[in-house]
């Protein structure tokens, strides 16, 4: 199976921090996952972006 990059994005600020490899088949739903986000200082929601 081919992977396809995605962005993770805060869902405060929108800054795309983090870079992962998905599979390419369709999902439904987003993957969210807490992190830690340079530019806010904190730990926050970041959220798949395309």
């Amino acid at each position: 199976m081919a992977l396809k990059k995605a962005s993770l994005a805060c869902e405060i600020c929108g800054l795309r921090n983090y870079s992962i490899k998905i599979s390419s088949n369709p999902k439904l739903t987003r993957l969210e996952v807490n992190k830690f986000c340079k530019h806010c200082g904190k730990y926050t929601t970041h959220r798949e972006t395309r």
